[in-house]
């Protein structure tokens, strides 16, 4: 009798389709293969952002050692939140193909309504807060309502309200009054830290819930035929969650007092879990609801979405009273950040900041392309590049050409990705 030959063991196929059979769980190799022929394709997302962000780091923490301490790690969070909030709020407007120049001096519109209230009326800090965001929605509806109903350009309106809000600033704090901020809420936001055991809390409640939503989310995908995501893959997102994260909380809990008599100060600061909230609400608005869905709609192309039924005159005014209300909390950050509020609160270079943050993450210029999270990236590289020039010395002059340099060449980018799209 013939021997028969060993037959090597048959690998288990993945759950396919039934109707096509199609595999209902892609592989790393199909995953990697894919986003290869996406980035190819000119789809870049938020992959420079992340590039610059590191190697920014890199170099300067080789130039000077003092960029990676934990002091100095702690100011770059709070020194950035109050431009990655208004930049969460342009990146509804940018995703529409709109603009708004007024975010910036909005802000400080809704922070002297909070330090007035607060200050000179004995207001609590909750009814101040609500007073300070209702103002920033009632901007948000009157820039969107001369936008989307009236048909007045937003570079029109928005350049327009940018001089008209700067007057009232001027107008709320008495012509250059500087109202001092001493509720101890307010101050907190932006001053004072969580505790260690808080942080690292916050930071398990994070991993449990973004392993959640992507559990979810794979199954979702399975539910509808569609490939799911390989457990591997989850497996590394969410290590990568916990490592990053783990190695943030661990240098942030540690003494940066530099006088531990006057006091300690150790954790997380406040303002982080402030905008990681932001970031999920907006991110959650964006892609799990039809709001979300319509904005991205109108934003690639305004007459299909009509076609298609979509109230775009709506989605345009909820686009800008979104950002209004963002611009608010900026207001509120800055207002906590600096003590007090005066007529520079929202002026300078915040705006610029602000729409460099949103377009250095990832959002186009041009609508339809968009994160939330982009400003969050994209304030990141900007505080990162003005901290660490800072640290080696370079003058005001320097770091704005650098940034104005940075935010070029992401808008660059994004044209330059756009075109070999529509050639693909």
């Amino acid at each position: 009798m013939t021997a028969l030959a060993p037959q090597k063991p048959e690998r288990p196929n993945r759950p396919t389709d039934p109707a096509e059979g199609r595999p209902l769980t892609a592989g790393l190799a199909d995953i990697g293969r894919g986003y290869v022929q996406q980035v190819r394709a000119g789809e870049l997302g938020a992959l420079p952002a992340v590039a610059g962000l590191v190697v920014l780091c890199v170099f300067f923490s080789l130039l000077r050692p003092v960029f990676l301490s934990n002091l100095n790690f702690a100011n770059l969070l709070t020194q950035s939140a109050g431009s990655i909030a208004i930049a969460m709020g342009l990146v509804f407007v940018l995703l529409l193909g709109e603009i708004d120049l007024s975010a910036g001096y909005a802000s400080g519109v809704c922070a002297a309504v909070l330090a007035i209230l607060l200050t000179d009326h004995g207001w609590p800090w909750y009814a101040a807060v609500a007073a300070a965001m209702l103002t920033g929605a009632v901007i948000g509806l009157l820039i969107g309502t001369l936008v989307a109903k009236v048909g007045i350009p937003s570079f029109v309106v928005t350049l327009a309200a940018f001089l008209g809000f700067q007057g009232i600033v001027l107008i709320l704090l008495k012509e250059g009054t500087n109202v001092s901020i001493k509720d101890p809420t307010i101050l907190a936001i932006a001053n004072d830290n969580l505790s260690p055991a808080l942080g690292w809390a916050l930071l398990a409640c994070c991993a449990a819930g973004h392993a959640a939503l992507q559990l979810r989310r794979s199954r979702d995908r399975r539910g509808r035929g569609l490939a799911g995501t390989p457990v591997a893959l989850l497996t590394i997102r969410t290590g990568a969650v916990v490592v990053l994260g783990g190695a943030a909380v661990y240098l942030l809990n540690q003494e940066r007092s530099r006088n531990i008599v006057i006091g300690s100060l150790t954790g997380v600061p406040v303002v982080v879990p402030v905008i990681g909230a932001l970031v999920l609400l907006g991110t959650f608005t964006l892609q799990r609801t039809g709001f979300g869905l319509h904005v991205y709609a109108v934003g690639g192309s305004a007459e299909a979405a009509r076609r298609a039924g979509i109230n775009v005159t709506f989605i345009r005014t909820a686009a800008f009273v979104i950002c209004s209300c963002l611009a608010a909390v900026g207001g509120i950050i800055a207002a906590s950040r600096g003590n007090s509020v005066d007529p520079n609160t929202g002026g300078s270079n915040v705006l610029l900041l602000a729409v460099g943050s949103a377009v250095i993450g990832g959002t186009s210029l041009f609508g339809g392309r968009g994160r939330v999270v982009d400003a969050v990236l994209g304030g990141l590289v900007v505080a990162v590049i003005q901290n660490g020039m800072g640290l080696m010395g370079y003058s005001s002059g320097v770091k704005y050409a650098v940034t104005g340099s940075v935010l070029l060449v992401a808008a660059g980018v994004d044209a330059m990705s756009r075109r070999r799209t529509a050639r693909r």
